[in-house]
């Protein structure tokens, strides 16, 4: 089993602003906005996506009022890991296309390879009834969710009808290198679990090494062991591991030490699916 860390959510450049630790544990990771998805079967908005009684867009508004987002504005929900009831045909998704796929496709990611989403986060409170970031509080890059892999579909004329929903699954996209991956029903290492879900905050789910900027990640030293692509040896410095700005997907060599270690995040992170 190969483990892919895979960046996903709002950044700098698609959001700008963190996602939200949300007062309960919750990492919710928002999707970036996409002019592409409203050409999809089923494309999704901002408001049409909801955590309590409160829509995505009221949330990002919320959390930072000048935020370049609008209320029509669409969203990429990909990976998609939560049932949000906009579909009656949903399952767990995940889609990518161009050079990110090409580098899934070159390091032969496939059947039961675990992918493990990571994003910027920080953490916000409740105040007055209105969620705002914690003043002060540091920005992390935090492993949020996970899917591992069952199907992978590279035509369209193969997805099922019943994904045809999905962001990927548009003639627009598949003009170029695209595909989608399905979750395994269980989760390969631990039968009571699925092969897909999100998690709830707790310290090991943090990349981010503490008093460090987000891109400074605190790795168990086994990692100085491991080839991770778009990385060197030269990433590990003496007191961090140092992320590269670039690329979405960081394949790890295979490695027993890799698989106990997302097999423990999982098992410890994941909220009851």
């Amino acid at each position: 089993m190969k483990v892919i860390l895979s960046r996903k959510g709002f950044d700098s450049s698609y959001g700008g602003m963190p996602s939200p630790i949300l007062p309960d544990g919750t990492l919710l990771s928002l999707p970036i906005p996409s002019k592409k998805d409203k050409n999809s079967n089923s494309p999704v908005k901002y408001t049409d996506l909801y955590y309590g009684d409160k829509n995505y867009y009221i949330l990002i508004k919320e959390l930072k009022p000048r935020n370049k987002i609008k209320e029509n504005y669409y969203c990429h929900l990909d990976p998609d890991l939560k049932n949000n009831n906009l579909t009656t045909t949903w399952e767990p998704l995940f889609g990518q296309e161009n050079q990110s796929l090409s580098h899934l496709n070159n390091n032969g990611i496939g059947h039961n390879d675990l992918f493990l989403f990571f994003g910027w986060f920080k953490q916000c409170e409740m105040r007055n009834g209105i969620y705002k970031f914690v003043r002060g509080a540091p920005d992390l890059h935090i492993i949020w969710g996970y899917l591992q892999v069952d199907e992978k579909y590279s035509n369209l004329e193969e997805i099922p009808k019943n994904l045809l929903y999905h962001p990927h699954a548009t003639q627009e996209r598949f003009i170029n290198n695209n595909s989608i991956y399905t979750a395994t029903k269980k989760f390969s290492k631990n039968n009571e679990l699925k092969g897909f879900g999100c998690f709830s905050y707790n310290p090991s789910l943090v990349l981010t090494k503490n008093g460090y900027s987000r891109t400074k990640w605190n790795l168990p030293s086994f990692f100085t062991d491991v080839d991770i692509t778009y990385h060197s040896k030269d990433s590990f410095k003496e007191e961090y591991f140092v992320s590269a700005s670039k690329g979405q997907e960081f394949v790890m060599s295979e490695d027993e030490r890799i698989e106990d270690w997302a097999i423990n995040l999982i098992q410890k992170s994941v909220i009851s699916n």
